[in-house]
């Protein structure tokens, strides 16, 4: 999964991190326009065809700029 969203947001210009957190969810921070953003939120909904998204919760903040490329973080 973390392999798919990198790939959608570095296809839409998004700058930020995927990660797996200790609870077994996957956290997305990205930044960009809020057009794209909403699309690489509709492709984390879907996932590729061997996950299993049960959900997606969103936390819009102002971005920070600490990110100048989106990457996996481990």
């Amino acid at each position: 999964y973390r392999y798919f969203v990198l790939k959608v947001a570095r296809g839409l210009s998004i700058v930020g991190c995927v990660r797996n957190l200790y609870n077994g969810t996957v956290e997305i921070i990205g930044e960009g326009e809020r057009g794209v953003l909403n699309q690489l939120v509709e492709e984390a909904k879907i996932g590729p065809i061997s996950s299993d998204v049960r959900g997606v919760n969103i936390e819009w903040q102002e971005p920070t700029g600490e990110y100048s490329i989106f990457d996996i973080q481990f």
